[in-house]
């Protein structure tokens, strides 16, 4: 017998797989991922083509993708975001008074960014730009914990999901604005009409309130409680090793002869699909099987990945060969996307969750970008592509090997943190 409640709620009325992606956290995810991605593009591919556009040189584009550190190095000072109560609006809660600071100072500096001239003052925009990427990465910082905290235990693979559904249409959606209005009226519009993509997160603060499973950091007292107090969430983390490559398939495509339109067909529009697939089972399967499995599952997926790419190299061009890679790698990231983020998550103490989430995003970040800046390129002229993938494969199989091992003794559950308990 259902209750009048029951009988009102009409997510009793989707299939169950669908059911968890209509629940309030999860929807709120997906709205704190907009405001998230939208200002990585503003200094991303944006400003990229608006400076192309004012005839700068490629040297000096290239130069602005510095303002990207601001993401790789957001671990410093997140320790500020968990434990400085803003005056005024601190009264709110420490997560929501953080989002609409951040959000405010967010959408300030893109309209900054889009009063600045690349034509007449070049220092101006890259001061702007410097701007954006410290108030961007720091709005992630307090994105990111909020959504942790918010989330249940049992939400944290949809939770993922939704979030990164959410950063992919911020990130597209303020991007196609900003070249639509620019081309109608100019840049300085495109700009300040994008500021408006931080108003999502804002408003589920204000929607949905101070996550309740929000813990206040304890108060120290004297500087070296201070110094310890602020150190201690990194300390902990030490304990966790995450290797994340970046592989150079552009290099690839170009030596195989593919066009440019046929890496746009299926690298851009059939990987984008297989990405969002991805993304759905991710979190229909962290719900069904639970974290360890799924997690394991998605280790031996974006494994295999990488070996379907020695396939197409060996293979030649072909079509097919390159759908079905592309296809299958982006289907494993998507899924692996989900819950291995969700199992970072988890790994939180909701004590210091910014200072965490954001110490392991940055790692992961600096990880990716020396290791295909450094190597990769070398070793692929080194050993040939077929070579280069298969070594991939087995590079990946000792971090499988682990997972499986933490599984079966025990340590990935002693590994999580409160932010993945229940009733914590």
């Amino acid at each position: 017998m259902t209750t009048r409640s029951e009988r009102g709620d009409w997510r009793l009325s989707l299939p169950p797989g669908v059911r968890p992606y209509f629940e309030a956290a999860p929807l709120a995810a997906l709205f704190l991922g907009i405001s998230s991605g939208f200002a990585f593009s503003m200094i991303g591919a944006t400003l990229t083509t608006r400076l192309a556009q004012h005839g700068i040189t490629k040297s000096a584009v290239t130069a602005f993708a510095l303002t990207f550190l601001a993401y790789n190095f957001k671990f410093l000072w997140a320790p500020i975001v968990d434990n400085l109560r803003l005056p005024f609006i601190g009264r709110f809660g420490q997560r929501r008074s953080w989002l609409w600071a951040l959000g405010a100072l967010v959408m300030a500096a893109v309209a900054f960014l889009g009063f600045a001239d690349p034509g007449s003052a070049l220092s101006v925009v890259a001061l702007a730009a410097i701007a954006l990427g410290v108030a961007g990465a720091t709005f992630d910082i307090i994105i990111d914990a909020y959504r942790i905290e918010l989330l249940a235990p049992r939400q944290l693979g949809v939770g993922s999901g939704m979030s990164q559904y959410g950063w992919r249409i911020g990130a597209a959606a303020a991007g196609a604005l900003a070249l639509v209005l620019a081309q109608r009226a100019g840049w300085t519009v495109a700009y300040v009409a994008c500021a408006a993509f931080a108003l999502p997160a804002m408003l589920v603060a204000l929607v949905m309130g101070e996550p309740a499973r929000h813990r206040e950091p304890a108060r120290s007292h004297g500087a070296l409680a201070a110094i310890v107090a602020y150190f201690s969430p990194l300390v902990e983390f030490l304990k966790i090793g995450d290797t994340l490559a970046n592989l150079t398939l552009r290099l690839l495509f170009a030596d195989l002869g593919f066009t440019n339109d046929e890496i746009a067909f299926y690298d851009v529009g059939v990987g984008f699909v297989a990405l969002l697939v991805g993304i759905f089972i991710g979190g229909i399967a962290y719900a069904r099987l639970g974290m360890k499995r799924s997690v394991l599952i998605s280790l031996v997926l974006m494994a295999v990945s990488n070996f379907s790419f020695a396939a197409l190299a060996a293979a030649g061009h072909t079509n097919l060969g390159m759908a079905a890679a592309i296809g299958f790698e982006n289907f494993a990231s998507g899924m692996g996307g989900v819950t291995v983020v969700a199992y970072l998550s988890a790994l939180c103490n909701l004590r210091f969750t910014a200072t965490q989430y954001a110490l392991l995003s940055a790692l992961a970040s600096i990880a990716g970008r020396f290791i295909t800046g450094t190597t990769v390129g070398a070793l692929i002229e080194a050993i040939g592509y077929v070579n280069f993938y298969l070594l991939t494969t087995i590079i990946a199989l000792p971090g499988v090997a682990l997972f499986w091992y933490m599984m079966r003794s025990g340590l990935a559950d002693l590994s999580i943190g409160s932010a993945g308990r229940e009733g914590a």
